[in-house]
């Protein structure tokens, strides 16, 4: 499974193509003068090339999303499959890939996509990191009644109508909607989730393996490994670590420790061969927080020192 990494010019480059519209007219007016990002879609007006091929790309997003949708479809978050026969309030998080296909033409709703930054200029200063429904091991996908799909698409509408406004303070208000619409969704349930087997084995390992490699190549001393255990992955999958353990031994023969140790060695030994930075600095890189440790697991693993080895 090819996963992509999508940046917002990305998006507004695919968002142009799929509506033929110009890329200047789809950008907020006056978002320049803020810090962070916001912005709001008709998703029948972007469904175009999501028909022509049925399906979402399986990215990575640099951006926070929370979609309405109105219609048949499938939502994919690692090994869980959520069916969508009506309507569902999808949230979408930069950390964890999701795929989602559309399995009929009647496609109806909004989205809105914006950065951490945006948010954080509310007066309640939200992280969005520090809410339920963006915390990794979460199931961001909620099935909603046709009632709850009025009510949130008159939050998405207020949104559509502010930020076509000359209103001075709009995004102050923008803000204050979204917030609601977070809040909205934190206190719905999540929607029902199938398993497929196979199919959802290749997933987890596609998505294992993105997020093992997006931390490499570390480019600078100052650059630091986020995700060191099995047990960090396995919560950013939203998986408990012993199914992880288990599907990736039987598929690629090593455990999840056994996989990101090979990874870190040998990153380890670019670093030793290529760079002229301390070991020191490397250690600290590769998320060790002595010298001395990074040093015992070099050895153990290759039966030299770090400086032996470079030298």
């Amino acid at each position: 499974m090819d996963i992509k990494n999508t940046s917002l010019e990305d998006f507004y480059k695919e968002a142009a193509a799929f509506t033929g519209k110009d890329l200047n007219s789809i950008l907020p007016p006056e978002i320049h003068k803020e810090i962070g990002h916001f912005n709001i879609f008709d998703i029948a007006e972007t469904i175009s090339e999501v028909k022509k091929n049925n399906q979402m790309p399986y990215n990575r997003r640099a951006y926070y999303k929370i979609s309405l949708i109105s219609g048949k479809n499938r939502a994919e978050y690692a090994d869980k499959v959520i069916e969508i026969n009506a309507n569902a309030l999808l949230f979408a998080t930069p950390k964890v890939p999701y795929h989602w296909v559309p399995l009929d033409e009647n496609q109806q709703g909004n989205f809105c996509v914006f950065t951490d930054a945006f948010l954080m200029q509310s007066k309640s200063g939200i992280k969005l990191d520090q809410l339920p429904i963006f915390k990794p091991g979460s199931l961001p996908v909620f099935e909603i009644t046709d009632e709850q799909a009025q009510e949130i698409a008159g939050i998405f509408d207020k949104m559509t109508a502010e930020i076509n406004s000359d209103y001075e303070f709009k995004y102050d208000l923008l803000r204050t909607y979204l917030v609601e619409l977070i809040h909205y969704g934190q206190k719905l349930k999540p929607g029902h989730q199938i398993q497929e087997g196979q199919h959802a084995a290749k997933r987890i390992i596609s998505l294992f393996i993105e997020l093992l490699e997006r931390q490499f190549p570390i480019e600078s001393p100052n650059q630091r490994l986020s995700l060191r255990s099995a047990k960090q992955y396995a919560e950013r999958l939203a998986i408990h670590v012993n199914h992880l353990n288990k599907v990736l031994k039987e598929n690629l023969g090593n455990t999840t420790t056994e996989i990101i140790t090979k990874r870190m060695l040998q990153e380890a030994k670019i670093l030793l061969k290529q760079t002229d930075w301390t070991v020191s600095e490397i250690a600290f890189s590769l998320g060790f927080e002595e010298v001395a440790h990074f040093s015992n697991f070099f050895k153990k693993q290759t039966n030299l020192s770090p400086l032996h080895f470079r030298n």
